[in-house]
């Protein structure tokens, strides 16, 4: 299995986003997550950290420009 944990960060904590994450897509306001389900969120943030052994992703909310 290769799927991974999504985690948001705040400040210096890490808040579970979602979980058995199978694909992540760029959306037009951020990325678009799916689980092993099926399941979607779309999100406004950037890839922080990926560890796949650890099957790990951190994500960084994304700040308006």
């Amino acid at each position: 299995m290769c799927e991974a944990n999504a985690y948001m960060k705040n400040g210096d904590r890490e808040e579970l986003l979602m979980e058995q994450v199978d694909i992540i897509e760029p959306a037009a306001d951020g990325l678009r997550l799916v689980d092993i389900f099926g399941r979607q969120k779309l999100i406004r943030a950037r890839i922080k950290d990926m560890n796949l052994l650890n099957h790990r992703i951190v994500l960084e909310e994304e700040t308006e420009k």
